[in-house]
């Protein structure tokens, strides 16, 4: 049983400081893609001061893991347009991401071109291109990812990884209300 309404609405820095362990792991459901062992490792440095603090924990606790739980995180992202998005099995966040951006209304050219670019960048990387994209228009996704094609696998997995940060930040500024902190 919760001592925590478990709705993520109105939720606050306070209330993520205050609630059970496991609830604080519900609560960030889905701010890292389908990997709540970050939640879990992070709940440990509360309370949180502030966001910042909130997201740095969870970024640091994504940082300190394996190589191996970090590519598991990278593969737990879906392909840009894929065949999660084509099938309706995207999580909340990555349909509105994904929505905001343009990429679930592509021309039959851009749906053909993402594809391959997703189909290279994989074989190439081992796991899917991953970016931030409500922080740019479809054209800069589309050049960001022709771009990255030609990273070393070391640049790119570290890039990626910093890209899931960035997405965790926008996804917990839109999850916490501006409710003072009270700790």
């Amino acid at each position: 049983m919760t001592d925590f309404p478990l709705v993520h609405t109105a939720l606050t820095l306070a209330d993520l400081n205050r609630i059970a362990a496991p609830d604080f792991v519900i609560a960030l459901d889905g701010i890292f893609e389908h990997s709540p062992w970050i939640a879990e490792r992070a709940v440990v440095r509360r309370p949180f001061g502030s966001l910042d603090a909130l997201h740095g924990a969870l970024v640091a606790a994504m940082w300190a893991a394996t190589p191996d739980e970090q590519r598991d995180l990278l593969c737990a992202h879906p392909e840009l347009a894929g065949r999660e998005a084509d099938a309706g099995t995207l999580t909340d966040h990555s349909t509105g991401e994904q929505d905001s951006a343009g990429l679930t209304r592509l021309s039959p050219g851009e749906k053909q071109r993402i594809l391959q670019l997703n189909a290279t960048y994989r074989d190439r990387h081992g796991f899917p291109f991953i970016i931030a994209v409500k922080l740019r228009t479809k054209r800069q996704i589309f050049a960001e990812f022709e771009r990255r094609l030609n990273n070393t696998p070391d640049v790119e997995f570290g890039t990626a990884l910093a890209e899931v940060g960035r997405i965790a930040r926008i996804r917990l500024d839109a999850l916490l209300s501006a409710a003072p902190v009270q700790a």
